[in-house]
């Protein structure tokens, strides 16, 4: 198994993105690459920790690749809009890569240059690629938050 983790908005729609994947074997949402250890989402939400919004995806690459997860990944966001996604808006909610090893780097990067020149999203890609750092597991509400409200108006 490996792991890969995706700043893309707002966790609970990104995480209903990819626990959809055949080949994800688990997701879960959190917060990565900010300075406060043991963030709250009060805490992540007052844009002082520089925590983001993320999901951590534990797949299976015999059955999804990290390049499938990558093209969900532009495909469910827009990458161009600075600390915001639709009408969520904070550094908290900015388009980020965390990569695990020198290869998801590349890809990564790699993957940023080929959708930043193809013109798709009209504006020049903001996404930012680093290195993974610690990462916090969000408060139990959180988790599958969208899949447990379906059917109840939301």
């Amino acid at each position: 198994m490996e792991k890969a983790i995706f700043g893309a908005g707002c966790f609970w729609h990104v995480e209903e993105v990819f626990s959809s994947i055949t080949g994800v074997v688990s997701t879960q949402v959190g917060y990565s690459g900010g300075i406060t250890d043991y963030p709250s989402y009060e805490d992540v939400c007052s844009q002082t920790t520089g925590h983001a919004e993320v999901v951590e995806v534990t797949f299976d690459p015999s059955i999804v690749s990290y390049q499938d997860l990558l093209h969900h990944f532009w495909s469910c966001h827009d990458p161009t809009q600075l600390n915001r996604q639709g009408a969520d808006f904070g550094t908290n909610y900015r388009s980020v890569i965390f990569y695990n090893s020198e290869a998801q780097r590349i890809e990564a990067e790699t993957s940023l240059t080929l959708q930043d020149a193809s013109g798709r999203h009209g504006c020049s890609i903001v996404t930012e690629i680093k290195p993974v750092g610690k990462f916090w597991k969000a408060e139990e509400y959180h988790q599958k938050y969208l899949a447990r409200r379906k059917g109840k108006g939301h």
